[in-house]
């Protein structure tokens, strides 16, 4: 009865005419995103946070609209995979493997098509997983104490740079990065600068939004600098656009199968919609055998990969509400809106803001209809945008940055420090370092670091309170295995990464 309360306080809330146009605002503009490559769902929702500021939103309205873009940012990932055989993000790339062929094989519309109809399936489940799913994790969250929290965000940490990085110490760094960045400003507990250099403007901190707009947006710009707009033609042309529909029944299985796979990784801290693709498509092609010809333009190896990301993509969303610990890049993005609007994601959210989280839950299940209704009978519309030059691309995006974060703080300070991120980001990613590790750190090194004191004051002084718990001991374990098994697997993870031209 709880749950149809909820969802009838959710709907609500979803089907108000400002929300439902937020809703359809932000599935159109995140497809526009997700079909160029490079940006990606991250970089979309890091470079739009500032508008929602500009525009006065509440904390619901913001989420609704905020999410919608990192939907459709994921819908639209696939558009380039198959038509250009690049990524428009990372968790699309096991697209290419199957998308770009079928197109070059004069089925670059039934590619579309069929991946179109797996996105929503993954992402409708997935969403209806967060229902059902993230009260009873809450619940289960409110048996957290100090040890378990600061577990759990080593946890973050650990399975962020497993998973998402090629280079484990490169992950280690970038997690050091992002905790010494949190570090700054003046202790909470002492009351003396930290890290400061004498500089007043730092005594607040770092702006977690300054270093994530930074960090993506602009450093995306300099790329696209340095590129000069390489890669922004369309590569396979696409002719007339039907509904296979033989192909998508005999999908059918392989998109709930890749659905599951992918809300399952999704709901793991860190591992995301990367990790959901790529165990969809293998776990499809392990079923099909090598009668299945995956990798030579076949319909289930376009519709597990895309079921698979954007089933993980909605499963990430489950540990960042209950229990304030991102599941992704993306969701690391939408932790610090949150935070920025004072909600703090947790398991009191959903007692404190119930109107937040189902409103919200009910907008991402229509936005699910709304985007398969964008991605299948306007997707012309969305190739076309392949084309978009980068000098009309590039001062939108610097504007939007710039304006965003000077109406948010109105000093020019923080306007060169977005910048000095920018150029770190440009020089890191050169370096082959992830970002989100530093993001992650920046959002939650100050909570974990006041877990740790927690636990020492409670303990006095005693490390092995830390361990005290089975659920603290099982989150260390995880922790463990998370930064240690990619070191192992990773030979296993890249070969099927192997994209032919």
């Amino acid at each position: 009865m709880d749950l149809f309360a909820n969802l009838a306080i959710g709907f609500s809330i979803a089907l108000s005419p400002y929300t439902l146009m937020l809703a359809v605002f932000g599935c159109f503009i995140g497809t526009i995103i997700g079909a160029l490559p490079g940006l990606g769902p991250s970089n979309g929702v890091a470079i739009l946070i500032p508008l929602t500021f500009s525009m006065g939103l509440d904390a619901t309205s913001a989420l609704v609209l905020m999410t919608a873009v990192y939907y459709g940012a994921m819908y639209g990932g696939r558009i380039s995979s198959i038509l250009l055989n690049i990524p428009g993000d990372e968790p699309a790339l096991m697209t290419t493997l199957d998308g770009y062929p079928m197109a070059k094989a004069g089925r670059a519309g039934d590619a579309l098509v069929i991946s179109g109809v797996a996105s929503f399936t993954g992402a409708f489940l997935s969403t209806v997983g967060l229902m059902l799913l993230a009260p009873l994790l809450a619940r289960i969250a409110f048996q957290f104490g100090p040890a378990e929290y600061f577990a759990l965000y080593l946890l973050a940490f650990a399975t962020l740079g497993g998973i998402a990085s090629n280079n484990q110490a490169k992950a280690a760094i970038a997690s050091c990065i992002g905790l010494g960045i949190a570090m700054i400003g003046v202790d909470n507990n002492s009351g003396m600068p930290r890290l400061t250099g004498g500089n007043l403007h730092l005594y607040d901190g770092i702006d977690f939004l300054v270093a994530i707009v930074g960090l993506f947006a602009i450093a995306e710009v300099f790329f696209f600098i340095e590129s000069h707009g390489k890669n922004t033609s369309i590569g396979v042309k696409l002719e007339k656009v039907t509904v296979p529909w033989r192909d998508i029944w005999n999908t059918k299985w392989t998109q709930l199968r890749a659905s599951l796979i992918g809300f399952v990784a999704g709901v793991l801290p860190g591992a995301g919609a990367s990790l959901g693709s790529f165990l969809a498509y293998m776990g499809e092609k392990s079923i099909a055998g090598e009668e299945g010809k995956f990798g030579t333009g076949v319909a289930k190896g376009v519709a597990a990969p895309e079921a698979g990301n954007n089933a993980a993509a909605g499963g990430a969303l489950v540990p960042m509400l209950t229990l304030g610990v991102p599941g992704s890049g993306t969701t690391a993005v939408l932790l610090a809106l949150l935070m920025t609007l004072n909600i703090t994601p947790g398991p009191t959210l959903f007692t404190d803001r119930p109107e937040v989280v189902w409103g919200l839950i009910a907008s991402l299940l229509i936005a699910n209809f709304v985007l398969l209704l964008m991605n299948v009978p306007m997707v012309k519309v969305f190739v076309k945008i392949l084309s978009v030059p980068p000098w009309v691309l590039l001062p939108g995006v610097t504007m939007i940055s710039f304006v965003g974060i000077y109406s948010l703080s109105g000093s020019y300070f923080d306007l060169l420090l977005m910048v000095a991120f920018g150029a770190l980001g440009w020089v890191l990613r050169k370096l082959d370092v992830p970002t989100v590790p530093i993001i992650l750190g920046i959002l939650l090194g100050g909570h974990m670091e006041d877990s740790l004191r927690r636990a020492m004051v409670l303990s006095d002084g005693d490390v092995t309170y830390l361990f005290s718990s089975p659920i603290a001991i099982g989150l260390w374990i995880v922790a463990v295995a998370g930064f240690v098994a990619p070191m192992f697997l990773r030979n296993v993870l890249t070969k099927p990464q192997r994209v032919s031209d």
